[in-house]
């Protein structure tokens, strides 16, 4: 028996016995934020002075920077470009298993490009990225953990839409799913190497401006509350801002519902809110042009809000032009798959990009028969993974 259910049920029943509660609390913290919303939301400069002392304690403060455009400003969908080239990509990644015989690593993009109204049919790319030896192994001789082989992957997706843009005329328009800002994947053990890619990631980033091209990061459905933490921080005393770490009187509200509530959402279908400059600790890394910035983007329909986030460096940011052709793009694109909303671009490219476990076999065994044909070592599998295989097959 895999799972002790009684005890599963027996949480469960804690767990409801609570609901109510906690519902009744979130409730609460969510009709509060949507006051103090609307009390500061023609406040910029309030919110950026309170933002600044706030910052003065902890500079790496994590949450949403008021621009120009009011909290609840409302941008309704705008006309797009005629003669636009739509240009996605995506990518997925094999990462190194010490329990397999021959360890590799994989990235595998997929790019789809679509030039509006010009009677051509979507032209379909596809780059993939072996690793093996040395490739694999860190300043420290250990294996690339999952977060340095996700940077590869990410850097290969941008270096791919930089690379394809410049066969385009302008105005060209370039989105991947998931964030441009890369997080979270700094390996202690790697320093070097992960410098080296993330300067290369600017680079592409880079060569996507002095193109005048268009890009962003699509997020669907987003976990980050970064215009609720700033809120927090209006709320704060100013005797709590040495430990805004530990200061969530909104705990539970997110963006998501804020811009998104069924019954009153912030944002009707096709809206976009205000631009937001990003306020994290990666601001030293994305300097200048780079700088990165948001915006939330309802592409649900009447009754069925969907926010979701969409980051853009500055230069996309402080374009207007640059701007309303990318909100435009995306809300065309969101509709193409009827009631689930997502870019349809996105969506074929990461058909293209997956790498299935059929693929994956084959090359373990395309790389197997080429070491042995040429009298290299082959490693054995673990004997905890052989013992789960003969357990799968019973």
């Amino acid at each position: 028996m895999a799972i002790d259910f009684q005890q599963i049920y027996e949480r469960i029943q804690e767990i409801g016995v609570s609901a109510q509660e906690r519902q009744e609390t979130l409730d609460k913290r969510r009709a509060e934020a949507r006051l103090l919303f609307n009390e500061f939301a023609d406040n910029l400069d309030g919110l950026r002075k309170k933002l600044g002392t706030a910052l003065d304690q902890d500079a790496n403060i994590r949450c949403a920077m008021p621009l120009d455009e009011d909290l609840d400003t409302r941008v309704p969908e705008p006309a797009l470009a005629m003669d636009a080239t739509l240009i996605a990509a995506d990518g997925s990644q094999v990462v190194p298993d010490r329990h397999a015989a021959i360890q590799f690593g994989l990235v595998n993009v997929g790019a789809i490009a679509l030039r509006l109204n010009s009677g051509t049919t979507p032209e379909v790319f596809t780059d993939s990225q072996l690793f093996y030896g040395d490739d694999l192994l860190t300043d420290f001789g250990t294996t690339l953990s999952e977060g340095m082989i996700a940077l590869r992957r990410d850097l290969a997706e941008r270096t791919k839409l930089a690379e394809l843009a410049k066969k385009y005329p302008s105005p060209v328009i370039t989105f991947t799913d998931g964030p441009i800002e890369l997080w979270g994947n700094k390996d202690p053990n790697n320093a070097k190497r992960y410098e080296e890619s993330m300067q290369q990631y600017l680079g592409a980033l880079s060569r996507l401006q002095e193109n005048d091209v268009v890009t962003a990061g699509y997020v669907d459905k987003p976990g980050a509350n970064l215009v609720v933490r700033l809120l927090e921080i209006m709320m704060a005393p100013v005797d709590k801002l040495d430990s805004l770490k530990t200061y969530h009187p909104l705990l539970g509200v997110s963006d998501l519902w804020l811009f998104g509530e069924r019954d009153n959402p912030l944002l009707e279908p096709g809206e976009r809110s205000a631009v937001f400059e990003l306020q994290s600790k990666s601001k030293m890394l994305y300097k200048g042009v780079l700088g990165l910035h948001f915006f939330y983007l309802n592409v649900g329909t009447e009754g069925h809000p969907w926010p979701v986030r969409v980051e853009v460096p500055k230069w996309v940011a402080d374009d207007p032009r640059k701007l309303d052709n990318l909100h435009a793009a995306l809300i065309q694109q969101s509709r193409v798959l009827g009631a689930k909303p997502y870019p349809y671009l996105l969506h074929r490219s990461h058909e293209v990009a997956v790498v299935s476990f059929a693929e994956k076999r084959q090359v373990e065994q395309m790389l197997t028969l080429e070491l042995r044909k040429n009298n290299a070592e082959i490693g054995e599998q673990s004997t905890k993974q052989s013992t789960k295989d003969i357990s799968r097959h019973r």
